[in-house]
C-alpha cells in the first residue's frame, strides 16, 4: 500500500510538472511576442528586410497626415496563395511605416467583396481587378493614398515580380504626397530617347529611363539646336551630345557657369543609336563634347573603351554552326566593389550594367575637384573603340585581353568654378541667328568664369540608358510589368536627386540582390578559359578543316557510279575519320582540363554541405560517450579505492 502511494505521489508530480511546463511553454511565448513584438533581426547580407535611412527621412519630413487604404480581396488570396503572402508582406511594411510615422500614416485595410461599397472606392481610385471565378467577380490587390490637399497617388496592383521592390514603391509615393512640386530636368538628346518622330530614326517608343525620371521630375525636351537654356531648368541633362552646333555648346557653357546643374552621358561607341537607326549599316558615333568637358574638369580618353575581365558579362557567341557562352569583356556588370560606397549616388548601388563604356580622366587646369563615382575593377585595360564599332569579336577580345593593373574612372562627379569654353565671347553667327537671338545675347552677359559653383555628374556610357541593359517587361495578368535586373534606372534618379540637393530617397531605391553569384567559382573558370582558350579554338578549327576534308572526299565518292572504293579512297577516308575522332578526344580533354578545378570544388562543396555535418556531430558524439565512460569509470576505481582504505 505504501508502494502504492509513493507511485501515485510520482505520478502526481510528473502531471503537475508536464502541466506547468505546458503553462510556462505559453506564457514565453505570449510574452515574447507582446514585448519583442517590434524587435527584428535581418540576417541577410544586404539587408534585404530592414528598412533605409532614406525611407525614414522620407517618413520623418511629414508635416501632415497621410491615409493609406490598403485593398485586398479575400477570394485572390483564397485562390492565389503566392498573392496571399506578398498581401502580408505589404501589410507588415505599411505597419512598420505607420509606426515610424509617428500618428501621420492613417491606415485602413479594406476586403472589396462583390457588388459592395469597398469595391465601388476601388473602382473609383482606379484599382486594377482581375477575375477570381468562374461568374467573373473582381479581385483587388491595390492601394490608394491621399493627403489633406486632395493629391493621390496610386498604386493599381501588387505584382509578385515587384516585391524586390516594394519598399521603393510605397516609399515614393510617400515621397510624391510630401513633395508634390517636381523639379524640372532639361533634357537634350541626340538619341531617340523621349519617343515620337526624328528623322534619322523614324517614330520611336518613349524610353522606359525617361517614364521612370517622370514619376519624380517634370522633363523639359530640348532641341539639340537651342540657342539658350530656359531658367526654369532646374537640371541639365545631356544624352550623347555628337554634332551640336556652337551656340548650343555656348548655351550650355554659359547655363553652367550661373551656377546651373547637368548630368551628362557620353560614350565612344553608343551600341544603343545603331540598334535605334533606320539606316542600314550604321555605325555607332563617338560623343564630341570634350570642350567643355575639359572645362569642367574631366574629359572622354578619345577613341578607346574601357575593357575589364573580372565585370565581363556572359553572352552568347556563335562559332560556325555552334553557339557558346563567352566573357565579352566590353560589355559590363559592375558590383558594389566598382562603386563609391561613402557616396550618397551610389553607396547603395548593387549592379550597373553598362556597354562599350568609355574612359574618363581627371583634365588638369581647372580649379575643379573630380570625384570618381563608378570605375573598373583592376584587372582592366582600355581597347580601341573601333574593334566594337565595326562590329565585336568576342572572343578575340578575350583572348587578347591583357590587364594594364589599373582601374578606370566610367561615372565622376565634377564642383568648382571652371572658366568659359567660348573665352572670346559668343560665337560669332549673329547672322544665322537672326535679331531675336541677339537680343538675347546681349540681354544675357557673357560670363567668362563661374560666378557660383556649378556640379555636375559624367558619365562615360549611353547604353547606361538602354532598356536592354536593366530592364525586363513581362506581361502579366493582362498588364504590362517593368522589372529591373539591375540598378542603372536607379543610378540616373539618385544622380538627378542628388543634383536638386534632395538626398532622401537615395538609400532605398538601391536594394540589394536576393541572388549572390559563386565568386570563386568564376574566378576559376575565368583563369581556366584565359590558359585553355587557345588551344580550344586551335583543336576547333583543326576539326573544321578534318570535317571539311571528309565531306569532300564522300562527296566525290556520292559521284561515282560504281560501288567498290579503290584502296587509296577508303583509307583517305578512314584516316579522315580517324583524326576527326582524336581531334574529338583531344578537344573534349581541353574542355575537362576547363572544368576539372571547379568540378573539384563543386565535390568538396557537396561532401561539407550532405556529409560533414553529420560526420563532426558523430565524431562529437563518439568523442562525448567516450569521456563520459572515462569519466564513470574514474569514478568507481575511486569509489572502490575509498571502501578499500
Amino acid at each position: 500500500m505504501l508502494q502504492y502511494l509513493q507511485n501515485m505521489e510520482r505520478s502526481n508530480r510528473a502531471l503537475l510538472g508536464l502541466g506547468f511546463a505546458v503553462v510556462l511553454f505559453f506564457a514565453v511565448n505570449i510574452f515574447s511576442n507582446t514585448v519583442f513584438k517590434s524587435m527584428q533581426i535581418d540576417l541577410t547580407e544586404d539587408k534585404l528586410f530592414t528598412l533605409s535611412d532614406g525611407t525614414k527621412r522620407v517618413l520623418a519630413a511629414l508635416d501632415e497626415p497621410v491615409d493609406i487604404r490598403l485593398f485586398f480581396s479575400r477570394a485572390l488570396g483564397e485562390r492565389s496563395p503566392e498573392n496571399a503572402r506578398h498581401h502580408n508582406r505589404v501589410r507588415e511594411l505599411l505597419l512598420q511605416y505607420a509606426e515610424i510615422a509617428q500618428g501621420k500614416i492613417r491606415l485602413t485595410f479594406e476586403n472589396p467583396e462583390p457588388f459592395s461599397s469597398g469595391e465601388d472606392r476601388a473602382v473609383a481610385f482606379g484599382l486594377e481587378g482581375i477575375p477570381v471565378n468562374e461568374a467573373g467577380d473582381q479581385g483587388f490587390f491595390g492601394l490608394a493614398a491621399t493627403n489633406s490637399t486632395d493629391d493621390q497617388v496610386v498604386i493599381p496592383f501588387f505584382a509578385t515580380e515587384r516585391e524586390t521592390f516594394l519598399e521603393y514603391d510605397l516609399t515614393k509615393m510617400v515621397q510624391r504626397l510630401v513633395n508634390p512640386t517636381q523639379k524640372t530636368v532639361g533634357l537634350l538628346s541626340t538619341m531617340p530617347i523621349s519617343g515620337g518622330y526624328v528623322p534619322e530614326f523614324g517614330t520611336t517608343q518613349r524610353w522606359p529611363i525617361v517614364e521612370r525620371i517622370m514619376e519624380f521630375f517634370l522633363i523639359m525636351p530640348l532641341p539639340t539646336d537651342i540657342r539658350e537654356i530656359p531658367e526654369d531648368v532646374d537640371i541639365l541633362m545631356l544624352v550623347h551630345p555628337v554634332g551640336l552646333k556652337q551656340h548650343t555648346l555656348y548655351a550650355i557653357d554659359q547655363y553652367m557657369l550661373r551656377g546651373g546643374k547637368a548630368l551628362a552621358f557620353v560614350d565612344p561607341v553608343a551600341e544603343a543609336e545603331a540598334a535605334s537607326s533606320r539606316k542600314q549599316g550604321f555605325r555607332p558615333r563617338q560623343s564630341d563634347f570634350n570642350r567643355l568637358l575639359e572645362r569642367w574638369g574631366v574629359r572622354l580618353v578619345p577613341g578607346k573603351v574601357a575593357a575589364d575581365l573580372d565585370s565581363a558579362r556572359r553572352v552568347n557567341v556563335r562559332q560556325g554552326a555552334q553557339m557558346k557562352v563567352a566573357d565579352y569583356v566590353a560589355w559590363l556588370s559592375l558590383t558594389a566593389p566598382n562603386f563609391d560606397a561613402k557616396d550618397v549616388v551610389t553607396g547603395d548601388m548593387s549592379l550597373l550594367n553598362v556597354a562599350s563604356a568609355g574612359v574618363l580622366e581627371p583634365h588638369a587646369g581647372q580649379d575643379i575637384h573630380v570625384t570618381p563615382l563608378v570605375k573598373s575593377g583592376p584587372r582592366s585595360m582600355k581597347i580601341e573603340a573601333s574593334k566594337i564599332r565595326n562590329g565585336a569579336d568576342v572572343m578575340a577580345l578575350f583572348r587578347d585581353f591583357k590587364p594594364e593593373a589599373q582601374d578606370l574612372i566610367i561615372a565622376a562627379r565634377v564642383t568648382g568654378k571652371p572658366t568659359s569654353a567660348f573665352p572670346d565671347g559668343p560665337p560669332q553667327d549673329k547672322a544665322a541667328l537672326g535679331p531675336r537671338a541677339a537680343t538675347a545675347g546681349r540681354a544675357a552677359a557673357h560670363l567668362a568664369k563661374a560666378s557660383n559653383p556649378i556640379t555636375a555628374i559624367v558619365v562615360a556610357d549611353v547604353d547606361i540608358l538602354h532598356q536592354r541593359f536593366w530592364l525586363e517587361i513581362n506581361e502579366t495578368m493582362g498588364q504590362r510589368v517593368m522589372v529591373p535586373n539591375a540598378n542603372n534606372g536607379d543610378f540616373v534618379v539618385n544622380a538627378l536627386d542628388f543634383l536638386t540637393g534632395s538626398d532622401a530617397l537615395s538609400g532605398l531605391r538601391a536594394r540589394g540582390k536576393s541572388s549572390r553569384p559563386f565568386k570563386m567559382v568564376q574566378a576559376i573558370r575565368k583563369e581556366a578559359e584565359q590558359r585553355f582558350s587557345d588551344k580550344e579554338q586551335e583543336l576547333r578549327d583543326k576539326l573544321e578543316g578534318a570535317q571539311n576534308r571528309l565531306n569532300e572526299l564522300m562527296s566525290r565518292e556520292a559521284e561515282k557510279t560504281d560501288t567498290i572504293l579503290r584502296k587509296e579512297q577508303k583509307r583517305a577516308l578512314d584516316e579522315s575519320r580517324s583524326e576527326i575522332v582524336a581531334i574529338r578526344t583531344e578537344l573534349r580533354d581541353v574542355q575537362h582540363e576547363l572544368r576539372k578545378d571547379i568540378e573539384s570544388l563543386e565535390t568538396w562543396m557537396k561532401f561539407f554541405n550532405i556529409a560533414a555535418v553529420p560526420l563532426l556531430l558523430g565524431l562529437a558524439t563518439l568523442a562525448l560517450t567516450i569521456f563520459s565512460r572515462a569519466r564513470r569509470r574514474a569514478r568507481v576505481r575511486a569509489t572502490v579505492l575509498a571502501s578499500d582504505s
